[in-house]
């Protein structure tokens, strides 16, 4: 059983403070006047795990508890007991995920509840009630991911299997509360004979309601409620493509403007920010912030403000009509928007290298350096291929953690691409070396990788390094492939603004009478914003400025 994020000591103790606030009588009743009382019998559920669109509850009085129920070998827990003064909820009940745990009457008791269309406007509309509200939500959550609760959803694979990897990252970008279990455990051996499951059905997920075999994280986040689901006639105010910073920025400034807004993400919210290990030069956090910690936040953020985000949904298709512009899913669903925002990302640079595929399938090549891949390769020799601060930052990362790191470099000068603060830590680091004018030519080993090929471009000398884990930090190309109708450059990247053709222009806007927005694409009301843009900085904060540069933009569209 393995955590990616085990919690510092003392965490849960100093969470139980924030967790379970008793709320003072004005705001118990602020929250009344909005709210329908209901008298309940000792033993009643009021929501089970599972369940989807419940209630936000606060106890009047008598007593609630939130109980893990029993299954799968699991005996009954009981994980808190709520009573008057309190409310009961945890994130899911913003980001839309079905219920984790179920909610009992311990006695019979008074209970006020709201649905969550008056929840969402309480959370909007009180400052004080919603930061109380929302931090205790962020505590549970943490408590639920580090407590016997994180057993309600169960992750079971093989730790060398890439599917696996990306499912275990899928969870742990978004903070779902699980667990992993490693299949060739004694207790991963003895759930599988439990669920009558073999290898071939691996990775397996248990949630409290399905037995998920061959899972993915599409699978797992149907299961959750996370996928999107078209409603017949609704059409949002913006659609985001793009769960990255910029995809991100402009569902946090969209939503908060008051713009009714969805966001689409393919795999994994963050982008490859999010899988940063640690961000040191973004504006505000002077001793730096991990990928994974700014992505939850600004996710967090986004779902505050009312943003419905969906992952992993992919886009396949944007077309027009009937005054409005209909992005199409890989599911077949259609979301309808009066704006769309496109912060679709790059995809990875892979190496055209024989048995690349076989190794990055057997998990020996990552294209993150987090905690996941980090504990994988723990005093293991890896490589880093790459000169920007990506991989700088990638190589410090693993080198802290144990890991004999080589910084491989087609470059002869770091200088050209790396700031100069990760420079100085990389190359005084006494357990990385950088090798420049260098690149990977081969690969080698059994079921994993264990040894690479590495050629001088200077001197076209090659020498074999041992290599349990290889980062591949090589830059990506534009995921604009299904953007038909929107004018590219011969990259991929998509012309905005000023930049757009002059013949685009005639042809499309001289009609409206005017020229492109900033942001805007050569399809009047679609925008781009970060790594997709032509001319973008390739930077996280400047992916954040223009994710909510565009919002504003985007106002003058749909026309609030």
């Amino acid at each position: 059983m393995s955590d990616p994020y085990p919690p510092p000591a003392g965490l849960l103790a100093d969470l139980d403070k924030l967790a379970f606030p008793v709320l003072s009588e004005p705001m118990l009743e602020r929250l009344r006047a909005m709210a329908e009382p209901e008298e309940v019998d000792a033993g009643e559920f009021l929501y089970r795990a599972g369940d989807g669109g419940y209630d936000f509850y606060v106890v009047d009085s008598g007593k609630v508890e939130i109980v893990r129920e029993e299954g799968h070998d699991l005996p009954e827990a009981v994980i808190a007991e709520l009573a008057s003064g309190q409310f009961l909820g945890e994130l899911n009940l913003l980001t839309g995920q079905l219920a984790y745990l179920s909610a009992r009457a311990a006695t019979t008791s008074r209970l006020y509840h709201m649905p969550r269309s008056a929840f969402r406007r309480l959370m909007a509309e009180d400052a004080e009630l919603s930061d109380v509200i929302l931090g205790a939500f962020m505590a549970r959550r943490e408590k639920l991911r580090h407590g016997p609760a994180a057993n309600s959803v169960e992750i079971v694979g093989d730790e060398m299997s890439v599917s696996t990897l990306a499912l275990r990252n899928w969870a742990a970008r978004l903070r779902l509360p699980h667990i992993w279990v490693d299949a060739e455990s004694g207790q991963g051996q003895t759930l599988l004979r439990h669920l009558n499951a073999s290898a071939k059905d691996l990775p397996v997920v248990v949630t409290p309601r399905e037995v998920l075999r061959q899972a993915t994280p599409g699978l797992l986040a149907e299961e959750l409620g996370l996928v999107y689901h078209e409603v017949p006639g609704q059409v949002f105010d913006l659609v985001v493509v793009g769960g990255g910073p910029a995809g991100l920025a402009a569902a946090v400034y969209g939503a908060s403007e008051g713009l009714d807004t969805v966001l689409v993400e393919a795999s994994s919210v963050g982008g490859q920010a999010g899988s940063s290990s640690r961000i040191e030069n973004y504006l505000g956090f002077p001793r730096g912030i991990s990928g994974g910690d700014l992505t939850a936040k600004a996710l967090l953020q986004a779902v505050k403000f009312g943003a419905e985000v969906n992952s992993p949904c992919e886009a396949c298709s944007l077309k027009t009509g009937d005054g409005q512009l209909v992005v199409t899913l890989s599911t077949g669903a259609e979301v309808r928007a009066h704006a769309v925002i496109v912060a679709s990302g790059a995809r990875y640079r892979k190496l055209p290298i024989d048995r690349w595929a076989e190794f990055e399938e057997a998990g020996s090549i990552y294209y993150a350096a987090t905690e996941l891949e980090a504990k994988a390769c723990r005093n293991a020799d890896v490589a880093v291929i790459g000169g920007a601060n990506s991989a700088g930052q990638a190589a410090l990362f693993l080198a802290e953690k144990g890991s004999l790191v080589r910084l491989i470099v087609r470059g002869d000068d770091l200088a050209k691409d790396m700031s100069r603060y990760l420079i100085d830590r990389v190359v005084s680091h006494p357990r990385i070396e950088v090798r420049l004018s260098s690149q990977v030519v081969g690969l080698d080993g059994g079921r994993r990788l264990e040894r690479i090929t590495v050629e001088d471009r200077s001197t076209a000398e090659t020498a074999e390094l041992a290599c349990q884990g290889l980062f591949c930090f090589i830059g990506a190309v534009p995921s604009t492939g299904w953007l038909g109708g929107v004018e590219r450059d011969e990259d991929g990247f998509v012309y905005t603004g000023d930049a757009v053709p002059e013949e685009a222009v005639h042809s499309v806007f001289d009609a409206l009478g005017r020229r492109p927005f900033p942001y805007e694409t050569s399809v009047p009301g679609v925008f781009a914003a970060g790594d997709v843009r032509r001319g973008s900085i390739k930077r996280c904060a400047a992916a954040v400025g223009e994710g909510a540069s565009a919002v504003s933009w985007a106002h003058h569209v749909v026309g609030k």
